[in-house]
């Protein structure tokens, strides 16, 4: 019934220099888009409309205007956009959810 938890020991990492962990940080930062570049980039390929609703925003109420990445991967940001749709929050929302009462249904996908 009880569960024996025993301190598993690790073999230490060796260290890495300064120049290493200096070079990691840049190819990380470089993966790595900023949130705010490709919602921008969507909003300007794919207008100011809920792709599913077809809600119209304007500029005052563009942040209920939410990105969605089709394959669920928030690094896969292609420059064209194809895996962006624009979502209103309740949309977005709507769209998660389907999703997991589905994985809930049916069993987790696999993914790619």
């Amino acid at each position: 019934m009880g569960h024996s938890f025993r301190h598993r020991s690790r073999t230490p990492r060796p260290a890495r220099s300064q120049d290493e962990l200096d070079a990691m940080v840049r190819r990380m930062k470089s993966e790595q888009q900023h949130p705010d570049n490709y919602r921008d980039h969507s909003l300007r390929i794919h207008g100011l409309i809920c792709a599913k609703c077809a809600r119209e925003f304007d500029a005052s109420h563009v942040h209920l205007l939410t990105v969605h990445h089709k394959d669920g991967n928030h690094r896969n940001n292609p420059a064209d956009g194809s895996n962006w749709e624009n979502l209103c929050i309740d949309c977005h929302d709507d769209e998660h959810q389907r999703s997991l009462l589905a994985d809930y249904l049916y069993g987790p996908k696999e993914k790619k």
